[in-house]
């Protein structure tokens, strides 16, 4: 008899969402250079462009606090189990319970913030200047609604996902990043960094709200209702679930706090090349790490719903053996691409050689995270499957709480690439303790194959990025940053996929073949 582990995911719908989600991940990041690039085009990367990336942490921290940017990971166990056990009536009474309840907190907090930003940014980043402040203050009322949209949208994206209707969840990102380079480009020149705020507010308010409205009430054929029952016990069953994802840190988010709030207290500018970097490294993560867990979720979930433990254990050893294989291979074509990918994307207008050089140096640094980053995303899905939120939370705050003397020592000492670093080895050693975790608790996922990829993997990515790095060094040194990304990037392929030939096992060879199928779908379809 064959090992499962070995074989590749059988489940239609599965490979069929993490393909979509793949492509829609993909889109919104390129969707994100061209942001980023509109940005670095119009603000540059001195203290405005400090200014605009501080305006999103009270939005963000109000987020992550009503489980915004998780309510999928909650919601959908809980609503798959209620539709499963008691019928589509008990099912739609929890949507309308949880969409009006938690929406009207969402909206009640983003009164209070709103009133007291002056003082929560004076206490986050005191360093900055009296104008700084102030611009960071104007931007944060302005994106803070915003929030509301993420909310309540995110509860009706899970109830569609969980229907196994995942368009909705790709547009989402799309269309926000749509709308902040349309209004980017429309009024940076009479309002400045302003503009680009305007335009997140909008893209949220279409893009995570109206469209999955629409979706649910003329796709899903779903009623929407509000129902505010505050002591409600199916309110609070959902709240159990949530309180770990509301209450407890994860360096999936709080990294970026912490570069924010660490790197305002270095020189201006540094909070701006932190972004550009993360923005860079975060494509990798999202297309191989965020595509394929957001979609693993729901089979996860109906597999231990089923009690069909064997195979939801070989799914997600086979998820994270696919996922590290794609990490390695991102993370090390980040490395080896590092300058002419940031001179190419940021280098125009007010965006300057100087900043490309501090940019680059970062992002190669924060190359090594993305394997620890995409690790993470799967590992936590085999424990939120199981309806099991606080011990992986619990880890995950420990560690977040325990990596703050890591950034505080090498922040000050190697400034920017200190804060990068820190982030790295938290990460990676988050990721992990989860692996351990999960192997100890469930007895899955088997580590030794995973490890045995994970060295196939890392052997071939090395050797694509050194091709990478001696296809630019000797063809094409001296020309233009799109050529040198065109030749190191043909050169990393070609050898990515002779190396998954001949080093790689199944599952290395299945992932690669994936994204091969992804990118002729692509072209087909742009054709």
């Amino acid at each position: 008899m064959s090992d499962s582990a070995d074989q590749p995911l059988r489940r239609p719908r599965f490979a069929a969402a993490a393909v979509l989600l793949a492509a829609s991940v993909l889109l919104s990041k390129v969707l994100a250079f061209v942001r980023e690039a509109v940005l670095a085009d119009r603000v540059g990367a001195g203290p405005e462009m400090d200014a605009y990336s501080a305006a999103f942490q009270i939005p963000d921290l109000l987020n992550y606090f009503l489980a915004g940017g998780a309510l999928s990971i909650a919601f959908i166990p809980i609503y798959t189990r209620v539709r499963g056990r008691d019928g589509e009536a008990a099912a739609g009474r929890l949507f309308a319970l949880v969409l009006g309840s938690v929406g009207g907190i969402a909206v009640l907090a983003t009164l209070l913030l709103w009133w007291w930003a002056d003082a929560l940014i004076a206490l986050q980043f005191p360093r900055f200047d009296p104008a700084t402040q102030a611009l960071t203050v104007h931007l944060t009322r302005i994106v803070l609604p915003a929030q509301i949209c993420f909310v309540a949208g995110g509860i009706v994206r899970a109830v569609l996902m969980a229907r196994d209707r995942f368009a909705t969840q790709a547009l989402t990102p799309v269309l926000y990043n749509l709308g902040i380079i349309a209004a980017g480009l429309a009024f940076a020149g009479s309002l400045g960094v302003e503009g680009f705020a305007w335009g997140a507010l909008g893209g949220a308010v279409i893009g995570a709200l109206l469209v999955p409205l629409a979706d649910a009430h003329w796709g899903a054929r779903l009623q929407l209702r509000l129902r505010i029952a505050p002591l409600d016990p199916d309110l609070w069953r959902y709240l159990l679930v949530a309180a770990p994802l509301m209450l407890g840190l994860s360096l999936l988010t709080v990294d970026e706090w912490y570069e924010r709030w660490f790197g305002a207290l270095l020189e201006p500018g540094t909070v701006a090349h932190l972004r550009y970097a993360r923005q860079l490294m975060l494509a990798p993560v999202a297309v191989a790490g965020q595509a394929i867990a957001m979609a693993a979720l729901p089979t996860l979930s109906r597999l231990w719903s089923e009690k069909r433990i064997d195979e939801l254990d070989a799914t997600v050893l086979n998820t994270l053996r696919a996922g590290f294989c794609l990490a390695a291979l991102g993370g090390a074509a980040l490395f080896a691409l590092a300058e002419p990918l940031v001179a190419f994307v940021y280098q125009h207008g007010r965006f300057t050689p100087a900043d490309t050089e501090v940019v680059a140096a970062l992002l190669r640094v924060l190359s090594f995270a993305v394997p620890g980053w995409i690790l993470q995303q799967i590992a936590v899905r085999a424990f939120f499957a199981r309806g099991d939120t606080w011990r992986p939370m619990l880890l995950a705050t420990a560690v977040a709480l325990l990596a703050i003397p890591l950034y505080l020592a090498l922040g000050p000492r190697f400034g920017a690439e200190g804060l990068a670093a820190a982030g790295v080895i938290a990460m990676s050693g988050n990721a992990l303790l989860t692996l351990v975790y999960a192997r100890r608790l469930h007895g899955a996922p088997r580590l030794v194959p995973l490890a045995n990829t994970a060295l196939r993997a890392l052997l071939i990515a090395a050797i694509a990025a050194l091709a990478a790095a001696l296809a630019i060094e000797t063809w094409v040194m001296a020309a233009a940053s799109l050529l040198q990304l065109a030749v190191g990037g043909l050169a990393f392929a070609v050898v990515a996929l002779l190396g998954a030939r001949l080093l790689g096992d199944p599952p290395i060879r299945e992932a690669v073949a994936r994204v091969a199928s992804l990118r002729r779908r692509s072209g087909r379809s742009s054709g």
